[in-house]
């Protein structure tokens, strides 16, 4: 792939084509963060913030659209009830491999985070020395799935549906492979948590202390069950995404997590 700073294409993995866009260094000079969006999110949802975040630390950021999102390929619907899991072990090895990365973290939002997680926990890649998990969730709640039961009164009844046609080619199919799967009866006993008992890597958790799909039992699900070091902020007068709510702030928390990350590399190396 070729790098090139406010860059954008389409990689093809798996018959799909997706989206991309690319900031700051190249993965050949810097460690890259790859960017996992949220169940209803894309690259152009992620708004400035990949851009400060390679202002803010040095290294390269990455961000997809998953098939279905933004101006990617359209998912093959109804989505399977673990397409999480699917796309962690299936999918995002093959972007990972297109981008070329060689040293880097992942950072995800909600369906990302989850992402981002079930990947660290189940894939062995060692390149991938660190986790941003912001607003992940690894079971159902209540609060949750009744927050994305009134999402679906929003798209078929309010604006929603028209809001996500700026920045998806395919709202429908955007969001009923979402909020299909999250509603069917069969998703209420989904639990991943399992991965968190593999994660070997340091770990940051950001949530909003107002989050409407998830409780704080989400981030102590990780504080409690994580063997490798994990870090958390939880952040007031904040809702389900942090990176846009509370930008400095989660900013600041992604720079400091990063800056410690490089210097236990540094002493890794020194040792060695």
């Amino acid at each position: 792939m070729n790098w090139i700073d406010g860059g954008t294409g389409f990689v093809s993995v798996q018959g799909k084509d997706l989206e991309y866009g690319m900031w700051g260094a190249d993965p050949k000079t810097a460690p890259t963060i790859v960017l996992l969006h949220e169940g209803l999110g894309c690259v152009a949802l992620w708004r400035d913030f990949p851009k400060l975040l390679a202002n803010a630390t040095g290294f390269g950021v990455f961000a997809y659209s998953r098939a279905g999102y933004g101006q990617s390929d359209p998912a093959d619907l109804p989505r399977p009830l673990d397409y999480m899991t699917r796309e962690a072990e299936d999918v995002l090895p093959m972007v990972l491999d297109h981008v070329g990365i060689q040293r880097g973290v992942l950072l995800g939002h909600s369906d990302g985070a989850t992402i981002a997680a079930i990947y660290a926990g189940s894939v062995v890649d060692h390149r991938v020395r660190g986790l941003v998990l912001i607003a992940p969730h690894f079971f159902t709640e209540p609060q949750g799935l009744a927050a994305i039961a009134e999402a679906k009164t929003a798209f078929s009844q309010g604006d929603l549906k028209a809001r996500l046609a700026k920045y998806h080619k395919d709202p429908d199919n955007a969001f009923v492979g979402w909020n299909d799967a999250w509603l069917d009866p069969g998703f209420q006993a989904w639990d991943v948590a399992e991965v968190i008992d593999y994660l070997r890597i340091p770990t940051l958790a950001v949530q909003g202390v107002e989050d409407q799909y998830g409780t704080l039992a989400q981030i102590d699900e990780v504080e409690t069950r994580s063997y490798a070091p994990v870090d958390v902020v939880i952040l007031p007068d904040c809702k389900h995404a942090p990176h846009l709510e509370r930008t400095e702030k989660t900013l600041a928390a992604v720079a400091e997590f990063i800056a410690h990350l490089e210097r236990l590399e540094s002493e890794q190396v020194a040792v060695a």
